[in-house]
């Protein structure tokens, strides 16, 4: 079966075939698929009245287990943005009543910020959502090629995830 990237690498190498054009096979299909994976989140995300953003801030204090609290910079470290885009982000989760700011107890200078219930709620029912989205997009795919994918994909990503800093 063609798809795009196929009539997209055609056209290419007929009209430079002086460039090797092969990265193109993989990487743009990548690309499409991150846009059509991001579609599918923000739509799993909107039913359950969430933006992507609150959905990453939110999983990762639930991810943490009980009590589901992080530090500020320990968010940080986990959604990879800025400490002014992350306090905008807290505040925003803290009025509408799906995390809250506590005291460290280690800290007196220092915060906490806490998934509450109905926080730990929609993460967990976003959470789901996704899971449906993400499993129709891997339905073409066995079982073990999606463990073979998922393998290769590692292997690109892993230098990326563990460069120091």
């Amino acid at each position: 079966m063609e798809d795009e990237v196929d009539r997209l690498v055609a056209a290419w190498r007929r009209e430079r075939p002086d460039l090797d054009v092969e990265p193109l096979e993989v990487l743009s299909r990548v690309s499409r698929l991150a846009r059509h994976l991001d579609r599918a989140r923000r739509l799993a995300f909107s039913e359950h009245s969430l933006e992507p953003w609150e959905f990453d801030v939110l999983t990762s204090l639930r991810r943490t287990g009980d009590p589901y609290q992080l530090s500020p910079g320990q968010l940080l470290t986990q959604t990879l943005v800025t400490s002014g885009t992350m306090t905008n982000r807290i505040d925003r989760l803290a009025k509408k009543g799906l995390v809250e700011r506590l005291p460290d107890p280690s800290d007196r200078r220092g915060v906490l910020v806490r998934l509450t219930p109905e926080g730990r709620e929609r993460a967990d029912q976003a959470l789901a959502g996704l899971l449906a989205q993400e499993r129709s997009i891997l339905g073409e795919l066995t079982d073990r090629q999606r463990s073979d994918l998922a393998a290769l994909l590692r292997q690109l990503t892993a230098p990326f995830d563990n460069i120091p800093g």
